[in-house]
């Protein structure tokens, strides 16, 4: 079993210092204020959660290298221009005063442009781990699939310990515009290593040509046939209405309706509404909708408490480690007990770490309430990591091969759906003071998850006894 394939570009150490970094960028940008790390990740989320099941179904319905083209040349171009923008805004920080027109333009390009490398990330990551991975381990015992998912998920919780920590100490010994330009570099050169190393892939593993093949085959021409026959009916149907007014009016309702439920967008949801893995996914995606994680929010409010940038980025990495040790327990609790229990098991273990987050709101000291929270957060990745396995191996044993992409983009835009949320909260509570009213909603929704859950396991329980 290649090794190599668990290495899809997102995890490269220097995308994820973006990730890391752009909090941190846009809190020097306008200080005292979570603004603008709220509107960047505001965007972000909204652009996932709009395309995120389209972006799926382009991925079900184009051949594998075509998707590798695409998505690393647009994700390695968008963080070029986001990179550059920040570069910038960094070198002419008096832009806000003296030029507010150009000062909101390279902010809304850098938004646009991180934007766009998500989406294009998107693609990729729902290639690797929503086909590549179900593919390559068919034919194995079912322990293999969890093994490799761990795998993946082992790199990039290592990729992610690596990159805060790099990114933390270039800009606390270095400078934040140093840090700005290595992502820049890097991001124009990584593209042909990751082409490389992903040709190299699909090369070795002829499954995957295999599937990519059986992609098309399934877009026979009958499917443009049935369109054409479906929009003759349609017209039909106006032209036998013309003297009737309500027929009009009826037609031209179901016209409207017909085209909605058959936009991509639509469809994409109609396809993940109908699995029975849902419950266990809209569980997950109610994960997001907090800002007691290492994202942007967190981390921007961190730096306004005084805390340094590397001290962030240790946290980051130690909570990095923790995530790593749940991806070496997952497999051990799963091959004794159910993949949803295990799951179950998880969410119960993060509810009691993330307990601690909202006892730090308590504490009077700006920087042991800080410490508190990053302490909270990091312990609570073992249960997170734990749960987020378990979900994704449930979609990959009980999606069929027809709608894994589409559901994998529609489960993401869910998720982003929720993580935007989190940013409307941190735009509309943007005082870094009054960021315990933020994280004070992480309670009830994991409530609401526990309670999703357990309703996923009683329905797994029924349909064992039926």
């Amino acid at each position: 079993m290649p090794g190599y394939i668990a290495i899809p570009s997102e995890y490269f150490p220097f995308n994820i210092m973006w990730e890391f970094s752009v909090g941190l960028y846009m809190i020097t940008l306008w200080p005292d204020s979570l603004i603008l790390p709220a509107i960047y990740g505001a965007i972000e989320c909204a652009s996932t959660a709009l395309f995120g099941p389209i972006i799926g179904q382009w991925v079900q319905r184009s051949t594998h290298l075509k998707v590798l083209r695409i998505w690393l040349v647009t994700q390695n171009l968008s963080f070029i221009i986001a990179g550059s923008t920040v570069i910038t805004l960094l070198f002419y920080p008096d832009l806000k005063s003296t030029n507010l027109t150009v000062f909101i333009f390279l902010v809304l390009l850098t938004n646009i442009s991180g934007a766009t490398g998500v989406l294009s990330t998107l693609a990729g990551t729902i290639l690797i781990e929503r086909e590549w991975v179900v593919v390559i381990s068919e034919g194995h015992p079912p322990g293999v699939l969890t093994k490799i998912n761990s795998t993946i998920r082992r790199i990039d919780l290592t990729c992610k310990l690596l990159a805060p920590v790099i990114s933390g100490f270039i800009m606390s010994f270095i400078s934040v515009k140093a840090s700005a330009m290595t992502l820049a570099v890097w991001n124009t050169v990584a593209v042909w290593l990751e082409y490389w190393l992903f040709t190299s892939v699909y090369s070795g593993i002829p499954a995957l040509a295999e599937s990519s093949q059986r992609r098309i085959s399934r877009l026979s021409p009958g499917d443009t046939v049935e369109m054409a026959s479906t929009s003759a009916e349609r017209a039909g149907l106006i032209s036998q209405s013309d003297g009737i007014r309500v027929s009009v009016e009826t037609g031209w309702r179901r016209r409207l309706t017909d085209w909605f439920s058959e936009t991509p967008f639509v469809g994409a949801w109609s396809v993940y509404f109908h699995q029975e893995v849902v419950l266990p996914g809209v569980a997950l995606a109610l994960l997001y909708f907090t800002v007691l994680s290492f994202g942007t929010l967190m981390t921007a409010t961190l730096e306004w408490k005084g805390i340094a940038a590397f001290v962030i980025g240790i946290a980051r990495g130690i909570s990095a480690i923790i995530g790593i040790a749940a991806t070496v327990l997952y497999p051990i609790l799963q091959s004794r007990v159910s993949t949803l229990r295990t799951g179950l098991w998880a969410i119960w273990s993060q509810w009691s770490c993330l307990l601690v987050c909202v006892a730090s709101i308590l504490a009077g000291n700006h920087l042991l309430s800080a410490y508190i929270l990053m302490a909270g957060v990091a312990t609570s990745r073992l249960g997170l990591w734990m749960f987020d396995l378990s979900v994704t191996q449930q979609m990959q044993d009980q999606v069929p091969e027809s709608d894994r992409c589409v559901v994998g983009g529609a489960q993401n835009s869910l998720q982003s759906t929720m993580d935007m949320l989190g940013y409307i909260m941190g735009m509309i509570i943007s005082n870094p003071r009054h960021t315990s009213l933020s994280s004070s909603e992480t309670p009830l929704s994991l409530w609401e998850i526990v309670r999703v859950a357990r309703r996923g396991n009683f329905r797994e329980k029924k349909a064992s006894l039926g």
